[in-house]
């Protein structure tokens, strides 16, 4: 569990193909560097964007379910946090409904902010969603199953 203090989240989403096979994927960092929690999960068919701002809602929930209470949110997705900052418009019906549930969970935080980061700077979060998106695509995971964590050192 979380003491409270300041959290990083990565957050990331993939589709193979657009829309294709998708996966999302969130790295959980304490105030140390040491990792909470990673996870990904299979989305079925998703678009890129969708799979971006699904990556931001598993990160979110899983933060706040970890005692999470202040996080600096980093996307590759420019549009996400752009849209979240509201300087972009939402005109997706599908991205307005994903861009509200995420709204929603963030005003469960006591703060947050949301900056853009390059790919390589969301390599774990990418790597995560990407997995899932492969596992999926090969019969591996179903619609909204996790990567399997591994086993303990």
């Amino acid at each position: 569990m979380s003491d409270g203090g300041r959290h990083t989240l990565y957050t990331d989403g993939a589709a193979l193909g657009n829309p294709g096979h998708g996966g999302a994927g969130a790295v959980l960092l304490d105030g140390s560097g040491g990792t909470v929690f990673e996870v990904g999960v299979y989305l079925g068919r998703a678009t890129n964007n969708v799979a971006e701002y699904q990556g931001l809602i598993l990160g979110v929930e899983r933060a706040l379910a970890a005692g999470a209470v202040r996080l600096d949110i980093f996307m590759d997705s420019e549009l996400v946090v752009r849209q979240l900052e509201g300087r972009y418009r939402v005109s997706s019906p599908a991205l307005r409904i994903l861009h509200r549930k995420a709204l929603l969970a963030l005003d469960r935080l006591e703060d947050w902010t949301a900056s853009h980061v390059a790919r390589a700077g969301n390599a774990d979060a990418d790597r995560m969603a990407g997995e899932a998106a492969r596992r999926g695509r090969a019969g591996s995971l179903g619609v909204g199953e996790e990567i399997p964590a591994p086993p303990p050192a």
